[in-house]
């Protein structure tokens, strides 16, 4: 067990080493807040990109615009603003907030607008609470102080200047506490649906089934943020076009449509260049010089937040704890470290490719962070794409620096495999080898050489790619290494350069996975109006030497041994789709292996007869049957004169024998013969039909399933098209 573990961590020492070290220069680059001027306008990507939302028709904001400045002067006297607010006033809204200063009078018109003060008891002023290095406090109109119907409007600016976040309360030098105008104007609203503010047993406020969650100092990618007071992330409805407006010039010459101020909050702000009341916010952002908001609208946005919170359950931002946090940067460094691992041992590891997955899978993480981000959830990505790209590139560098010297030796080995086994066992470049138990699986086409013979280059090369691709796509997939293509053959190592404990489970199922895959290289042959293929495949377990063998100029990755002789005898056995497997590979598999048969073969070079299982699926964790082929056998009206030769090998033995088929099947037939056949015998048969010529180059292999007295079973190996046409004919007379 303990070796296992350190050969494990040996083989992805790459991956153990760089993904703590990277998570932890992330983490501290992330606490150190210098990820934060990289994160908000990440943010600010996600405000833009998302949806447009539908205006919020409950807020209806009041703009002093440049013109309207231009009309009524500045400062506005206290009796142009009691009219507007008169008017306001007649369409009974639900809620008026003036977000304007108002302590001290402007007159003429003060006592009118302190009258307006006392009679509405919907209408809410604004002071300002905490001053800064720029600004001072500002109080509130002693009316509404009197009567507690004033709010804050104090915005906090992140260190961009733009306002992300907003104060739900504040507390005033004398440490009481000053409610936000945007709270209290949608307290008011909600307050004549009969919801109120509650606290948690938290000490978070609730309204309804809306709890707000108090922003924390490092929230999100905030670092010791200023997080005094009830602060509350501001999830942007949008800028001011997502709300009805008026401008001032309307309400004072009475242009404001019946009923559209109704049961309605109506916020009253400036929007005008020259009172100074902008700032930036998210949708702020832009590839041009960056446009202000009024501080009314944003304002607006809040109220439009905690109402849509609780009667459309919209969801807020919300952020994850900081353990949330290092996982999703520890995922993510991890991710990076294996993409560039697996490649490790591509000949340029840094190819277009590899830098094109990695900027795929980065982009995958900014699509989750925005997924997330319109469900409600502030996750940073910037962290975790950094961590992808750094460890991605710490492998790289690391693999370029320690196989530089090795890249010039492996320029002899044939497949990745190799070249991997050797990086991960240097030791493995010395020319010999070692002992070791492997299992051999040999793949074979039924009757390739006459399809060779029949067809052009060009399409027998078609065939081939067609097929080898298919098996090599399985072949990897389970982890077989493929020692060397023999033309049509395949020769695949199952426990050599890397040994597993279920190498023969794995190769058995490589072969059924195999066999199922030839139905659909045999419907694209169709397709393009090739023949269709048969493949026979032999295995074997044993001992063998594995290792490098040649010289120092040119060298090859190889198995050497009676196993690896025996595996090829066995294959040759085979009729199409069938799996052969020796004793050793049955035994060894255990009981979850499926046959449907066995036999006993001579095969030469061995000295006592050696047992064949015919395999049809595996079980266990690889769960793979393959489907069993039907076979009808039509008895011939006629029988059909033959002429046949015995194959020993590829080559014929010379003696032509005469015969005759009794039954015929799409796969095979029965064949009479005074000639005595031994079941596995390759036959190249010749039809003889009346007043035709003779129909050759049918090859078959003769089973040990018994049939009538003097008669074999076979099954055909290679049927040309011409030929097939012909038996074709024969079953359906």
């Amino acid at each position: 067990m303990w070796t296992r573990l350190k050969q494990k961590a040996w083989q992805w020492r790459g991956v153990l080493v760089t993904v703590p070290c990277v998570t932890a220069i992330v983490i501290g680059l992330r606490s150190s807040g210098l990820l934060q001027p990289l994160e908000f306008p990440m943010l600010d990507q996600f405000f833009l990109l998302r949806p447009v939302e539908p205006i919020d028709s409950r807020i209806v904001i009041v703009e002093i615009t440049e013109a309207d400045v231009q009309k009524v002067g500045q400062p506005m006297t206290d009796a142009t603003l009691a009219r507007v607010l008169e008017t306001i006033k007649q369409q009974q809204p639900s809620a008026i907030g003036l977000d304007l200063y108002r302590d001290l009078p402007v007159n003429p018109g003060h006592d009118a607008l302190i009258k307006i003060f006392e009679t509405t008891p919907n209408l809410y002023g604004v002071r300002k609470v905490v001053g800064s290095a720029d600004s001072s406090s500002v109080a509130a109109p002693p009316v509404l102080q009197q009567q507690n119907r004033v709010g804050s409007n104090d915005l906090p600016l992140d260190g961009d200047g733009k306002v992300r976040r907003m104060p739900l309360y504040l507390e005033d030098p004398s440490g009481e506490q000053v409610f936000s105008l945007g709270f209290l104007l949608a307290a008011q609203y909600l307050q004549e649906k009969d919801i109120h503010p509650e606290l948690t047993s938290d000490n978070l406020i609730q309204l309804g089934p809306a709890v707000f969650p108090v922003f924390n100092g490092n929230d999100g990618a905030y670092v010791r943020a200023g997080a005094g007071g009830y602060q509350l992330l501001l999830n942007y409805r949008g800028p001011i076009q997502q709300f009805q407006t008026l401008t001032l010039s309307q309400v004072l010459e009475n242009r404001v449509a019946d009923g559209m101020l109704r049961d309605r909050i109506v916020l009253i702000g400036s929007t005008a260049e020259s009172l100074k009341d902008l700032f930036y916010i998210p949708y702020s952002s832009s590839l041009t010089a960056p446009s202000r908001t009024a501080g009314v609208t944003i304002h607006a946005n809040l109220v439009s937040q905690i109402l849509s919170e609780v009667l459309d359950r919209r969801p807020g931002l919300k952020t994850w704890d900081d353990l949330w946090e290092w996982l999703w940067i520890f995922g993510w460094a991890t991710v990076g470290a294996v993409l560039s691992w697996q490649q490790r041992y591509i000949k340029h590891p840094w190819t277009l490719l590899g830098t094109l997955s990695t900027i795929v899978v980065s982009a995958g993480v900014v699509g989750i962070g925005f997924g997330a981000f319109l469900q409600g959830w502030w996750i940073p990505v910037v962290p975790p794409v950094i961590a992808l790209v750094l460890s991605a590139t710490a492998i790289t560098g690391y693999v370029a620096r320690s196989a530089a010297d090795m890249r010039r030796t492996f320029g002899r080995y044939l497949t990745d495999e190799v070249v991997a086994s050797l990086l991960e066992t240097p030791a493995g470049l010395k020319l010999g080898g070692e002992r070791r138990k492997v299992t051999i699986l040999v793949s074979d086409l039924r009757g390739f050489s006459a399809i060779s013979e029949y067809f052009p280059p060009e399409k027998v090369v078609t065939i081939l790619n067609l097929y080898l691709g298919a098996m090599s796509d399985i072949i990897s997939r389970y982890q077989g290494t493929i020692n060397e293509f023999i033309g049509d053959g395949i020769f695949v190592l199952f426990g050599a350069p890397i040994q597993r404990e279920d190498d023969s489970q794995r190769a058995i199922a490589c072969a059924v996975a195999m066999q199922a895959a030839m139905d659909e290289v045999n419907r694209q042959n169709r397709q393009m109006g090739l023949p269709t293929i048969a493949m026979g495949i032999g295995i074997d377990t044993g001992e063998v030497i594995v290792g490098n063998i040649g010289s120092q100029r040119r060298a090859k990755y190889t198995a050497i041994g009676n196993h690896a002789n025996l595996a090829a005898r066995i294959e040759s056995y085979t009729v199409g789709r069938q799996i052969l497997i020796s004793q050793h590979t049955f035994k060894d598999a255990g009981a979850i292996v499926q046959v449907k048969g066995q036999m006993q073969v001579e095969p030469k070079g061995i000295r006592e007869p050696i047992t064949l299982y015919d395999v049809n699926g595996i079980g266990g964790k690889y769960g793979v049957v393959l489907s069993e082929e039907a076979e009808e056998l039509v008895t011939l009206q006629t029988p059909v004169s033959v002429r046949y030769t015995v194959l020993e090998g590829k080559h014929l033995v010379g003696t032509v024998f005469e015969g005759k088929l009794i039954k015929l099947s799409a796969i095979g037939a029965e064949l009479w013969s005074d000639h005595l056949l031994t079941p596995l015998s390759n036959l190249k048969i010749a039809l003889y039909l009346p007043d035709s010529p003779p129909c050759e180059n049918l090859y078959a292999k003769v089973l040990d399933k018994p049939a009538a007295p003097e008669c074999v079973r076979i099954r055909f190996t290679s049927v040309l098209p011409e030929v097939a046409s012909v038996l074709e004919e024969l079953r359906r007379h």
